[in-house]
């Protein structure tokens, strides 16, 4: 009896999804709203996504406004996003934020690309690491004599196929980030 590898591919894929929403809220000097995704603010002692409490509008290149539906949490969302690490100080004028993101500097470019190539080494462990339980899986199956040895061999070079082939999807998204960061 061979070992599926379709729920482990599903895992794979859903590694990757979830490298690709990070990297989003990294700030690459241009506004983009999902860098305000990781923020949360006290909303009557939920903490609640900006998003899901504002209208958050990109305005121009380097621009966005904040405009809260409720006018008494401007003052949360400010302190929530001054106390963030998005190193960017709010512009309240009492009814909306403005978030002007400066120019990157080459030092902080690089910082960024390095912390990519971080989350991509992570992302990568994290596809090893379904692997391993797969392999360990079928190992376990093979010693209670459900499977044969060559369908042993045969599950484990599917999974390392696969395994090879979302580590390859990675290093091209990582690449891509990187790229993007440092031309800017």
């Amino acid at each position: 009896m061979k070992l599926a590898t379709k729920d482990y591919e599903s895992k794979m894929q859903k590694s990757i999804g979830s490298y690709e929403t990070e990297l989003e809220g990294i700030r690459v000097g241009r506004a983009n709203p999902a860098v305000l995704s990781k923020i949360t603010v006290d909303y009557y002692g939920v903490p609640t996504q900006i998003n899901q409490m504002s209208e958050v509008k990109v305005v121009d290149a380097r621009t966005i406004v904040i405009s809260p539906w409720d006018a008494t949490t401007l003052k949360s969302i400010d302190r929530a996003i001054a106390a963030s690490d998005l190193g960017i100080t709010p512009a309240n004028d009492g009814k909306v934020l403005r978030l002007t993101f400066p120019q990157l500097t080459e030092e902080r470019r690089k910082e960024l690309s390095k912390q990519v190539a971080k989350m991509g080494e992570d992302a990568k462990v994290a596809v090893r690491n379904i692997r391993r339980d797969f392999n360990d899986k079928v190992k376990d199956m093979k010693k209670k004599n459900e499977m044969t040895e060559d369908e042993q061999k045969q599950s484990e070079k599917e999974i390392q196929d696969l395994t090879d082939k979302y580590i390859k999807e990675i290093d091209a998204i990582t690449t891509r980030k990187s790229k993007e960061i440092m031309d800017i």
